[in-house]
């Protein structure tokens, strides 16, 4: 599993096909889409042109049962800034393509592979619990430094999580996990919107490799 995780941190998980030729739908009025580099790899993010298009995906539903499905709090934890779509591609350009941030995906392995933001790596909220033997090995690829019985987290990577979306816990749950652990909060980006957001505003959604 570490090796996986290593080996993911490693290529960026970014293959994803370049621009439309014509973009009547943009991200805003100045941007029809946004294209940067991540570990060498070429990562465009831009809309669906179909202005008819609708999802006829598990996304679509508006009611799910609550527990375990309720609405969150837009805030993930105290410190921890929530953040909206501009904000994670800005994320990825400024942070994740200088290999200072890292956009995580925190859902299970069987949600992540039906589709997830470009750029994104798989940590499952689960892993990071404290009782997971292999925490600390996943804190330490996160750039955090044991001393004695604590942790270091100077030289850590600014992260910004997401999961499903407004009714999913996934992403606050791995939030908090981080920190207790004591990663900083300044250092955490929540992305509330998360998947079903993201589609719903028509953006591109890469297939994790094998």
């Amino acid at each position: 599993m570490m090796y996986q995780m290593r080996r993911a941190f490693a290529l960026g998980l970014c293959l994803i096909a370049g621009p439309s030729v014509s973009q009547e739908v943009q991200i805003t009025p100045d941007a029809a889409f946004r294209s940067f580099w991540i570990n060498g790899e070429n990562i465009v993010i831009e809309r669906n042109q179909d202005t008819s298009h609708r999802l006829d995906s598990e996304f679509t539903k508006t009611s799910r049962p609550c527990p375990p499905f309720c609405i969150l709090p837009m805030s993930a934890g105290a410190g921890v800034a929530t953040v909206g779509e501009l904000e994670v591609m800005a994320f990825l350009e400024a942070k994740a393509a200088r290999g200072a941030g890292l956009l995580v995906d925190s859902r299970l392995p069987e949600w992540f592979v039906k589709g997830t933001i470009p750029g994104a790596v798989n940590v499952p909220f689960a892993t990071l619990d404290a009782d997971n033997p292999y925490r600390d090995q996943i804190l330490q690829a996160l750039g955090a430094r044991q001393v004695g019985s604590r942790w270091d987290f100077s030289n850590a990577l600014e992260l910004l999580m997401f999961c499903n979306g407004p009714w999913s816990d996934q992403s606050p749950r791995a939030v908090r996990s981080l920190l207790d652990a004591g990663y900083p909060p300044e250092k955490i980006l929540y992305y509330r919107g998360g998947i079903q957001v993201w589609l719903q505003l028509g953006l591109t959604v890469k297939l994790p490799t094998a």
